[in-house]
């Protein structure tokens, strides 16, 4: 009877192994699809950083003028 009993508890500690790897499993696949996300939100904010600074670089050496400049004032 204890060679049963130590079969079913070795079955146990089995199943119970392979529900946490199971776990870790689905764990890892979800933290992947979350850097894939990240990675992609990284890609658009540099692409927009670098727009935005060579635009910064434009406007301070006096470069393009928006049809904005040459309006006068709301107060006039």
């Amino acid at each position: 009877m204890s060679d049963m009993s130590d079969e079913t508890a070795l079955n146990e500690r089995i199943t119970a192994l392979e529900i946490r790897v199971a776990h870790y499993e689905q764990m890892a696949e979800d933290l992947s699809d979350v850097i894939a996300r990240q990675d992609r939100v990284i890609d658009i904010m540099s692409s927009k950083l670098q727009r935005l600074i060579e635009r910064l670089r434009s406007v301070e050496s006096g470069g393009e003028r928006s049809p904005q400049d040459d309006k006068p004032p709301p107060h006039y």
